[in-house]
């Protein structure tokens, strides 16, 4: 009953995680967004207090079902885990923990934190590594399939469904993506949750609190035969058949042993106190280490949180390129750069939601897979708040349309060069008719001559760098007017 149980809140908590990074429409999110946001390391980032102590508190009570039902990474193991078994059954055994590499990879992303290594730190988070993989290459697929509902409800009449745009989103992140889930599928495959116990710097961290869990599977030394069919359907390797022990640090309570005990052996209960209790010395080292790992981190968090192609019809247009600009452009509620590269575990969850196409991952490799702003497919509309909404990590913080629209995440600039009216002699007035700040106005090249061809003057006081005027430019390849980025957002 119980590992029905484990398996039906896993499954769901599992689909809908999965749908927010695939729901376009931002309908899922108002109902179930709260599911990112309940992330171990998200939470850690915001500062969330509620949630890490009601983590904690689960786990000390629990064991580790954060890895074995919330974390969605985690269950997709599970899920290739058990397809492999259905072609070899009773195919794990017991095997030592490798804590070296434990320790040593957890060392590597606390440190990875402290120096700001945001690309090496958004590699390591399980829940962002899931989200790349459900962004990159899920989304794609279920894009196709809605395109496809929307092509033949149109052929009845019926606009149930609208069709939308489908691309790659950033080259280095879709590898990254793939490479993750070749790599997460072969370990699963082959070892169960060998990444869980071995490179997850979350799962390490819980391990830790799990060996102190109220609740945990326990052997009955006299019901127990010695069979081992406990531990060859361990998928986390953990139960030593010969000695009746079990590696609590490493068990994610999935209760598969208790299942599969034909004896009833195995009970999921509060250990009381036997010949086999470790001894002092050990449950003394393993107390220190945890004290040391948990301060660590938890000092780490602190330190971090301080700190379309158509004209009407006939004639094709070329794409836009990137403008190559100084600062980067970082949404309206993360603050400044350095606080949204400092939070932002490059889930994609705000390039999943965005409607407008106007967040990627960048390819920087200071910043590699976290989102940046860039307007060749749209632009940063005003009353759209929308990624603001689902960020987990703090990194964009909640903000209102008000707010929004009085935030400045960087100024338009003019390049005469690029424009109709020096490259074409036509006067074109586009970026001015289209600012929603009144932020852009065409003046007279000439200041005598009233008549003379306008040209675009910027307002850097009231522009707030939505970058409406780049995106509807018609200058190609480069737009004549862009948005150039500001390291701190001011207000206007």
């Amino acid at each position: 009953m119980l590992r029905k149980i484990r398996i039906i809140c896993a499954f769901l908590c599992f689909s809908l995680i999965t749908l927010l990074f695939l729901d376009f429409t931002g309908s899922i999110h108002a109902w179930f967004g709260w599911l990112a946001k309940i992330q171990f390391l998200p939470a850690l980032l915001a500062l969330n207090a509620g949630v890490v102590i009601a983590l904690i508190l689960l786990t000390l009570i629990l064991g580790r079902v954060y890895c074995s039902v919330i974390c969605p990474l985690g269950v997709f193991q599970d899920i290739v885990s058990w397809i492999a078994g259905k072609r070899k059954k009773n195919r794990f055994r017991y095997s030592p923990a490798l804590t070296w590499l434990r320790y040593g990879v957890l060392a590597v992303f606390i440190i990875a934190l402290v120096a700001g290594a945001g690309p090496l730190v958004a590699l390591l988070a399980p829940y962002s590594a899931y989200g790349r993989m459900a962004s990159n290459l899920l989304a794609p697929l279920y894009q196709w399939g809605n395109n496809l509902l929307a092509y033949w409800a149109e052929r009845v009449d019926s606009y149930a469904f609208y069709s939308v745009d489908i691309w790659m989103k950033g080259i280095a992140t879709f590898g990254i993506a793939a490479g993750t889930f070749i790599v997460l599928v072969l370990l699963a495959w082959r070892n169960g949750r060998s990444y869980c116990n071995t490179i997850c710097p979350v799962g390490t961290v819980l391990g830790f609190l799990s060996r102190y869990a109220y609740l945990k599977p326990v052997i009955n030394t006299e019901k127990c035969n010695g069979c081992g069919l406990c531990a060859r359907n361990c998928k986390a390797s953990c139960i030593n058949s010969k000695e009746h022990s079990i590696d609590y640090s490493r068990c994610v309570a999935c209760m598969d042993c208790i299942g599969k005990c034909h004896q009833g052996a195995i009970a999921y209960a509060h250990p009381r106190k036997s010949a086999h209790t470790e001894k002092r010395e050990e449950v003394s080292h393993a107390r220190r280490n945890f004290l040391t790992i948990t301060s660590l981190f938890a000092t780490t968090t602190f330190l971090k949180a301080q700190e379309k192609k158509v004209d009407g019809g006939l004639a094709v247009i070329e794409d836009k390129k990137i403008p190559d600009r100084a600062t980067p452009i970082t949404p309206a509620g993360s603050q400044s750069i350095r606080n949204f590269t400092q939070h932002c575990t490059a889930c994609q969850l705000c390039v999943s939601v965005c409607p407008n196409q106007v967040l990627r991952p960048s390819s920087s490799l200071s910043r590699l897979m976290q989102p940046e702003m860039s307007y060749e497919r749209g632009y940063c509309r005003p009353e759209c708040t929308k990624c603001s909404e689902v960020c987990p990590a703090g990194a964009i913080r909640p903000i209102t349309v008000a707010d929004k629209s009085s935030t400045q995440i960087g100024h338009a600039v003019y390049v005469y060069e690029n424009c109709v009216i020096n490259t074409d002699g036509v006067e074109c007035g586009n970026c001015a008719r289209h600012c929603p700040t009144g932020a852009i106005q065409m003046l007279p090249s000439i200041a005598d001559d009233p008549n003379s061809p306008k040209l675009p003057v910027v307002n850097t006081e009231r522009c707030i760098g939505c970058g409406a005027c780049e995106n509807l430019c018609p200058a190609r390849p480069f737009s004549a007017i862009y948005v150039e980025g500001h390291e701190n957002h001011r207000t206007v």
